[in-house]
């Protein structure tokens, strides 16, 4: 069977965890193949909404199985959190979380090591990280410092390798943020404890997903993040620690590319980002303000507001080429109901002349091209297929499947899950 997969196709907080409920209930196995619990996707379902960190959107689906990527980093304590947290709420996980043996843990050092470090940047130099570790946590991955969750299981871990591991975190900490240093015994009996925990969790992911594909099980990837903050293809340096995009999706998950089917790009109709960092199309004026307030654009792991500005075409063609997208989903059109004019950025200029492509540097000297387009004033939360929908909303979902050269198969037009309209 065919694996598809859900990527960001802006600076994250896209709505993708709506479209992957949505596309869950028809799927076996949701995987997540990056980021941690920096993330946060929301989900409501009737009254209820669900806020998912670490775990993927399709637990709420009874007999769908979750799976933990190789790619993602694992803070342990927000993970039972959440696990806890769904318990309840009614929603049963016992036997329905898989994690890869291959994932690295998130440690109470790393947390310390990001905010000492966020705190001593000089202005202008801050990343706007969550302070929850992620970045430092990759950075002893791609180090050899790091921590799997594996390793728990080793017969010679915890004896060769955990000492002189602590031992270079200790120095670290003491040395460079005048921070404590690590207690071995302590965090020896910490993750001690944690194996426990973690017993009967462990997959060897590539292996379990291939296998299942090859069974013709139906599988969908689920990024956190947006294309934007790709580790190399965003606004680096203000980016996230690893690829959202497709190549991080199958090295993330294990698949091979031979099961890849179809990919789809999750967009807001507007754009949003949190934190620090290039935005060309940011909106300075009462009408930021505006999509802010309806939009209720305030981050869902740490509340911070967004910035908001008006749909980016540039951004979303970059994501088609470097993500190979084969549709797109529209998210949160409903916003957009109570504008008399939308605008939309539809090309670049750099020092005069017109630019095909997002640049890799000098992004904060491109000057936007805007195109202007007629709101259509009346609520579209109850329309149920595309012809319901007032005819200003339809030329305007036409416009930027055009302008993105990417069909557009889904949107949303309002926050709960029902509230999807299937065009294609």
């Amino acid at each position: 069977m065919s694996a598809n997969l859900i990527v960001g196709t802006q600076w994250g907080d896209e709505g993708k965890a709506k479209v992957i409920d949505f596309l869950a209930e028809e799927t076996d196995i949701v995987v997540r193949y990056q980021g941690g619990a920096n993330a946060g996707h929301t989900v409501k379902v009737g009254d209820k909404k669900y806020i998912f960190h670490l775990i993927p959107s399709g637990i709420l689906y009874p007999n769908t199985i979750c799976v933990l990527g190789g790619g993602m980093v694992i803070d342990p304590e927000a993970l039972f959190e959440e696990l806890e947290e769904l318990h309840k709420q009614g929603i049963e996980t016992k036997e329905r979380i898989r994690i890869a043996d291959n994932a690295h843990l998130l440690l109470p050092y790393h947390k310390i090591i990001d905010a000492k470090r966020e705190d001593s940047a000089a202005s202008g130099q801050k990343i706007g990280t969550t302070r929850r570790g992620i970045g430092v946590c990759y950075g002893d991955k791609v180090n050899r410092w790091g921590i799997r969750v594996g390793d728990l299981f080793s017969k010679t871990f915890f004896q060769d390798r955990l000492p002189s591991l602590m031992q270079n975190k200790s120095k670290i900490l003491t040395q460079l943020y005048e921070a404590e240093a690590i207690n071995l015994d302590e965090m020896r009996t910490y993750l001690e404890k944690l194996k426990e925990r973690l017993q009967g969790m462990l997959i060897n992911s590539s292996y379990y997903l291939n296998l299942e594909l090859a069974s013709g099980k139906r599988v969908l990837l689920e990024g956190a993040q947006g294309t934007m903050l790709d580790l190399d293809y965003g606004t680096y340096p203000f980016v996230t620690s690893s690829n959202p995009t497709t190549g991080g999706a199958l090295s993330g998950s294990g698949i091979s590319f031979n099961h890849l089917e179809e990919v789809i790009g999750i967009t807001k109709a507007y754009t949003t980002r949190v934190g620090e960092g290039p935005f060309p199309t940011e909106s300075f004026d009462e009408y930021g303000e505006k999509l802010r307030e309806i939009g209720q654009e305030f981050g869902s792991t740490t509340g911070r507001p967004r910035r908001c500005g008006w749909f980016d075409v540039e951004v979303i063609r970059h994501s088609a080429r470097i993500n190979g997208l084969t549709s797109l989903a529209l998210t949160k059109l409903d916003v957009l109901d109570d504008f008399d004019t939308i605008k939309v950025g539809v090309g670049y200029e750099i020092d005069g002349k017109r630019v095909s492509y997002f640049p890799s540097y000098d992004v904060e000297n491109i000057k936007v091209i805007y195109e202007e387009f007629p709101g259509w004033k009346e609520s579209i939360t109850d329309c149920k297929n595309l012809h319901e929908l007032p005819k200003n909303a339809r030329k305007y979902i036409q416009a930027l499947e055009k302008f993105c050269g990417v069909p557009i198969h889904w949107v949303s037009v309002g926050p709960k899950r029902e509230s999807t309209i299937r065009l294609k």
